[in-house]
């Protein structure tokens, strides 16, 4: 038995949660796995998991067991790194999910700029809003934004994005243009909603003008749970929009948005790089998000310096 395989094997068993997903993501069949995890626990002389039709667990001997094969591959890891000088030329493959208009907006543009300095690393790049499983889906890091709720993960706070409220000028035309936020929740103004893709409630929007705060979930005849649908909506001139400053600065200087409500300031989102717990950060992750905070602190304060205007 090939006890480093069995190993991994096995430890990605438990972060998967299925056979199958464990063996997806090590490339393996689903009957070499079992064979791997059979055999060690025969090897060990005592049962790591408990099997279900749906999902395994694991035993109290496996959980010990677990969290030492963590750490022995973590440091088997590190060794090989500092031998074959993969902290000078990182390589291999990350897996990586971002929201939609981080994605198109800032990482994919600037790739070919990372590309140049590290040529060997693959990316595989998930662009989504939706809420995935950093463990079970095997995912290196996420970049989120808002505040996070799951505790078990390794966060660091990199930038803050900013929004403004924004519309076409056909819609001011068609509705006029609001002076306070409250008339956004009646007619004859309308916002595009954006619901939640976890609970698929539509969130509310929150304005600010010195120490009167205002929050609304507006009229809306369309909700959706994509930012780049929701942008594109509001150029649609289907409602008013909060849009980040990165986003709003070449709309607003081609004339396709307009700034209302410059007065009142949108609730600004923190953004986070978020890692699964237990996860050694090898040297290839670690240059692709020092690359990815630099990148996203900088166009953030970019869309800010410009203060969302045309000039």
């Amino acid at each position: 038995m090939d006890r480093l395989t069995a190993m991994q094997a096995y430890v990605r068993v438990v972060e998967a949660g299925t056979f199958t997903k464990a063996a997806d993501s090590l490339d393996l069949p689903k009957a070499t796995v079992t064979r791997l995890i059979q055999t060690l626990e025969t090897h060990l002389r005592t049962k790591l998991l408990n099997r279900t039709t749906r999902r395994v667990t694991v035993t109290p001997d496996g959980a010990a067991y677990y969290e030492r094969a963590m750490r022995l591959l973590s440091d088997l890891e590190e060794l090989e790194g500092s031998m074959n000088q993969a902290r000078v030329t990182p390589r291999g493959r990350i897996r990586v999910d971002v929201p939609g208009v981080v994605g198109r907006e800032m990482i994919i543009p600037h790739l070919p700029d990372f590309y140049a300095k590290y040529p060997d690393i693959q990316i595989e790049l998930g662009v989504s809003d939706r809420t995935v499983d950093l463990v079970s889906d095997n995912i290196d890091c996420v970049i989120r934004g808002g505040e996070l709720t799951d505790q078990s993960l390794v966060a660091r706070r990199i930038a803050e994005f900013r929004f403004i409220t924004c519309a076409t000028p056909d819609y001011l035309r068609r509705h006029g243009t609001p002076a306070h936020p409250r008339e956004l929740g009646e007619a004859p103004h309308r916002m595009v909603g954006y619901f939640s893709a976890r609970s698929g409630k539509v969130l509310s929007d929150t304005f600010k003008r010195g120490e009167e705060t205002v929050e609304i979930v507006g009229n809306h005849a369309i909700a959706v749970n994509d930012a780049n649908a929701y942008l594109n909506a509001g150029l649609a001139h289907l409602g008013v929009v909060q849009v980040t400053c990165f986003m709003a600065a070449p709309l607003l200087k081609s004339g396709a948005l307009v700034r209302i409500l410059e007065d009142w300031d949108a609730e600004p989102v923190p953004v986070y790089v978020v890692y699964p717990p237990n996860r050694h950060l090898s040297s290839k992750l670690r240059v692709f998000v020092d690359w990815v905070v630099e990148l996203i602190g900088r166009e953030a304060l970019g869309g800010l310096k410009m203060r969302c205007t045309a000039d």
